[in-house]
């Protein structure tokens, strides 16, 4: 059996769903792929269920500020975890009936297909023994999490974000492999919610993070909740009922491993080796990033089979980058928003535009401000971190930065809308600034920045004059 539409899409995640949100404006003649559940990424096992189990684990550990706020009763407070890990799913299946009610719930089998498609060539593909020839197709499948092969004897007691919000219990032990987004959001949660964990980074940075005095502050504040092993080779042994962990001369023993070493995507079963592209040795063809699209082919990718920025908000962009590209008879480049990621741990750690590494040092000034004897920090018990804010000492233009701060999702916006202004230090210093609020530490990594530029500043750079 075969049949003939204008666009394929190989994925109902939220690059697929956004691809389709610009295809249906163009077309009617449309296929939508999704092999697996339906429901996002986000939605069913990434940000959403995260963000509640953070919150049950955030509100648990405040618990330990009421004695010194003269609150009594917190000794006798207790975590039910068969109940939290349920509100937690309870939230999950609610965010997941949404994108389902607002998504492919409207679908019909003309244009939704379950099944794994798998190329045959640039306008060809096949699903379930059919056949599809498409004038063009859009590559948005999904990702798997990373689970070393070695560790399949005893796979039982492996936890990826796949499986972990299922459990009805936690462990009372667990290791965490991989502190990066995931896997320090999770780590600290499990930390608070009455767990033992140890957490391993193979190099010597957490988070994505790349800036070192950032990178410090971030270990010191969040290795309050629990340990971290960095520079980190981990090995795993059973031992009895439990697992024993080494990574050189440390070792604990644990309950269970959270697999927190990323995701990748299922290259074999796509078959995208049959586009006749090279590929790289992430086994991906080149695309523009701009324009979503492969080569000079029919065929545009999008969201976190990419890997370059696995986050909703640019699967999002690529989605409807690639869905409007495919249905015009040449495709726009588009310019890419402002480079944001959050962690949202405590305190939250941020990077905003041009990462730490990317920077000239001999035209790049940085204002640095630790979040210790900020006032609003300090009232919060949250005084801990650091604001590290990067500009061009020739023009005052704000780059990027790290943050390593309470309440650092929100300044990272305002330096990301900033930049993708071009905004210049002098120009954030002209904004109002309340008392007391975090954002008073922002003001003053931007006044230490300001100390360091060699462009001409204004006598009274906070001020616009009226002549």
């Amino acid at each position: 059996m075969s049949r003939e539409v204008d666009v394929a899409i190989i994925g109902a995640g939220t690059a697929g769903l956004s691809a389709l949100s610009q295809v249906r404006r163009a077309t009617s003649s449309f296929v939508l792929i999704n092999g697996g559940p339906l429901g996002t990424t986000c939605a069913r096992v990434g940000c959403m269920p995260s963000k509640a189990a953070i919150q049950v684990a955030h509100d648990f550990h405040r618990r330990d500020l009421f004695e010194r706020h003269g609150i009594d009763g917190a000794d006798s407070l207790s975590l039910d975890q068969t109940e939290a890990m349920e509100h937690v799913r309870d939230l999950r299946d609610n965010f997941v009936d949404r994108v389902l009610s607002n998504s492919t719930d409207h679908l019909g089998a003309e244009h939704l297909i379950d099944g794994y498609a798998e190329l045959i060539s640039p306008n060809e593909l096949r699903v379930n023994n059919q056949t599809i020839r498409a004038r063009a197709i859009i590559i948005a499948a999904g990702t798997q999490p990373i689970v070393p092969p070695e560790w399949a004897a005893f796979s039982d007691r492996i936890l990826t974000t796949d499986t972990f919000f299922e459990q009805e219990t936690l462990p009372p032990r667990i290791a965490v492999f991989g502190l990066g987004i995931v896997g320090l959001e999770l780590g600290q949660t499990l930390a608070r919610m009455g767990v033992e964990v140890t957490g391993l980074e193979l190099g010597e940075r957490i988070a994505g993070i790349t800036d070192p005095a950032a990178n410090t502050a971030a270990i010191e504040a969040i290795g309050r909740d629990f340990p971290i092993w960095v520079n980190a080779r981990g090995t795993i042994a059973p031992h009895g009922d439990a697992l024993r962990v080494h990574a050189g001369e440390r070792e604990v023993e644990v309950d269970a491993v959270l697999a927190a070493l990323g995701r990748r995507a299922d290259l074999n079963r796509l078959r995208i080796d049959r586009l006749g592209l090279p590929l790289d040795h992430t086994g991906l063809p080149a695309y523009d990033p701009h324009t979503m699209q492969i080569g000079d082919l029919p065929v545009f990718i999008a969201g976190d089979i990419v890997g370059h920025r696995p986050i909703l908000h640019e699967a999002g962009d690529e989605g409807r980058i690639a869905g409007y590209n495919a249905t015009q008879a040449k495709p726009v480049a588009f310019r890419r928003r402002t480079p944001l990621a959050i962690v949202f741990s405590d305190p939250n750690i941020a990077m905003v535009g041009t990462p730490f590494n990317e920077l000239d040092p001999a035209t790049t000034v940085i204002g640095e401000m630790p979040m210790a004897p900020v006032g609003r920090a300090l009232i919060m018990g949250a005084n801990r971190g650091l604001i590290r804010v990067y500009a061009d000492k020739r023009d005052g233009r704000v780059l990027g930065a790290t943050l390593v701060a309470p309440q650092g999702e929100n300044l990272a916006h305002l330096l990301a809308w900033s930049i993708q202004r071009n905004s210049t230090v002098v120009d954030l210093l002209r904004m109002p600034y309340y008392h007391p609020v975090i954002e008073e530490a922002l003001q003053a990594a931007l006044r230490n920045a300001l100390g360091q530029l060699e462009c001409e500043i204004p006598t009274m750079p906070e001020f616009e004059t009226l002549a």
